[in-house]
């Protein structure tokens, strides 16, 4: 689990909630049903609409990394690669079968059934290199649309406080309730340009980190396998991998 993200939501929700009530406002002024619906469902509608639906899907699959993203631990992968030279120096090329069948990570147990089975070393790449950045793009088009949605929830905020103003035109016969009307209306300016700076873009931003973190870790695990089918010594190949911890 990620408890930065956590850290990070509570302090910026607690930070609008508290200086607010520093001011002298209450809780209940930034809750306003209307300018909720307009905001989110107009922020919402615009995202779907400037993304495809196969991109949506993967956003919302991915999200959940914001708080548990995958484990990619390079430290470990060095060691998992250095394993597998010293397998492949033992009983060939051929023993990295077994490991394959061992392996959690649908990427690397490709890889290390395409070199058990005899697969040439350019083409175990080009393999290997397609679908690492086929995913990448994909994890990332996902992580936009919540970079999408985040461009606009400020300005249908605008639209909403426009709304809401004038609803308070249309009532100018009743002085009293100008103060509150205006103050109601510009709710959704908050509402707007809020859920754009504390929500949207930062998990768009989150989520871009991760999904980069993945593609080096890939990378990372790639070149060590190439090094394995190459018969570089283990030693060598840690020494080379570690390249990517700096």
């Amino acid at each position: 689990m990620d408890r930065l993200s956590l850290l990070g939501i509570v302090i910026g929700l607690a930070a609008i909630f508290g200086g607010n009530m520093l001011e002298g406002g209450h809780v209940d002024t930034l809750l306003n049903g209307a300018a909720a619906v307009i905001v989110f469902g107009g922020t919402l509608g615009a995202g779907l609409l400037q993304t495809s639906l196969v991109d949506v899907q993967r956003g919302l699959e991915i999200l959940r990394w914001v708080v548990w993203p995958p484990r990619d631990d390079f430290y470990e992968g060095i060691d998992k690669v250095v394993g597998w030279s010293a397998h492949s120096r033992r009983f060939g090329l051929l023993g990295l079968e077994k490991m394959a069948e061992t392996e959690h990570d649908d990427y690397l147990r490709k890889g290390l059934q395409l070199v058990s089975d005899g697969a040439e070393l350019q083409q175990v790449r080009d393999i290997l290199e397609v679908e690492m950045n086929v995913r990448e793009q994909r994890d990332l088009q996902g992580a936009h649309f919540f970079e999408a949605m985040g461009g606009y929830a400020p300005t249908i905020g605008i639209i909403g406080a426009v709304l809401g103003l004038i609803h308070v035109m249309t009532n100018l016969a009743d002085p009293s309730t100008l103060g509150a009307g205006i103050a109601t209306a510009f709710v959704a300016t908050v509402y707007g340009v809020g859920l754009a700076n504390l929500i949207l873009l930062p998990i768009s931003s989150k989520l871009r980190g991760v999904v980069l973190r993945q593609y080096q870790y890939r990378e990372m695990m790639l070149e060590g396998l190439l090094a394995v089918v190459e018969g570089q010594n283990p030693m060598a190949i840690r020494s080379r991998l570690e390249g990517y911890l700096k």
